[in-house]
């Protein structure tokens, strides 16, 4: 009996113990799945989010400066452009050419007394030194009556792509001062800022308003020196 008593004592102790064990096991797996579940929708709207396409956005905005700036040190690398830069130029053309091109660009610009600046308005020798200093680097004089005294004298049939045309418009008659400029495109057209409520436009030399008031034209100095140096070289 008393070995009897001792066996099942043992038998009992170890049911005790393994079902302990059990109900741990079951506990930590009852947890395991709750955990899983509740992990499970916790990160799935973490897994839809990827960081990348966040800080990709985010450096955006730092780029774009670098995309102005750029194109800032491009208009800077224009406004420093020499007659020097332009005496290697294949031929003349070339920068007639170019002059011609900027100065289309700029058609329809209103007409603003006293205008420097595509931005503001343009009067007739404001486009004239705008278009020079910008496409070739020259600096003109400030009005059309000092840029007419500078350069050489062009006879009418002469006349290339970028040279200055001149006109007496103050007085009806067609005498009097230089009052207005222009420049020269080709077959007897030009471009120019013509008057108050008007905008840049290319006329013709042929018109009457324009033949009757017609002074002269003029190549600047420095464009005449590129011509020689183009014919000499």
């Amino acid at each position: 009996m008393p070995n009897t008593r001792l066996v099942l004592a043992a038998l009992a102790t170890a049911l005790c113990f393994s079902g302990t064990a059990f109900a741990t096991d079951t506990a930590n797996s009852v947890q395991a799945q709750v955990a899983g579940k509740f992990s499970s929708a916790l990160l799935s709207p973490l897994a839809a989010f990827s960081a990348a396409p966040s800080l990709a956005q985010s450096t955006l905005p730092t780029q774009l400066p670098i995309a102005a700036l750029a194109s800032a040190k491009a208009d800077t690398a224009d406004a420093d452009l020499s007659v020097d830069q332009f005496s290697d130029a294949k031929t003349s053309q070339d920068l007639r050419d170019m002059l011609i091109g900027m100065a289309m660009q700029l058609r329809h610009v209103r007409y603003v007394r006293g205008g420097r600046d595509p931005s503001t308005g343009f009067d007739c020798s404001g486009f004239v030194r705008y278009v020079f200093e910008r496409a070739l680097g020259l600096e003109l004089p400030n009005n059309s009556a000092s840029q007419y005294l500078i350069g050489h004298i062009v006879h009418r049939n002469d006349m290339q792509p970028g040279d200055l045309v001149f006109f007496r418009t103050a007085d009806r008659r067609g005498k009097g001062r230089i009052s207005h400029v222009g420049i020269y495109v080709s077959d007897g057209r030009f471009i120019h800022s013509p008057r108050r409520g008007e905008s840049v436009r290319v006329d013709n030399l042929a018109d009457s308003y324009w033949a009757k008031r017609f002074a002269g034209a003029r190549r600047p100095e420095a464009m005449a020196q590129i011509d020689a140096g183009t014919h000499n070289g």
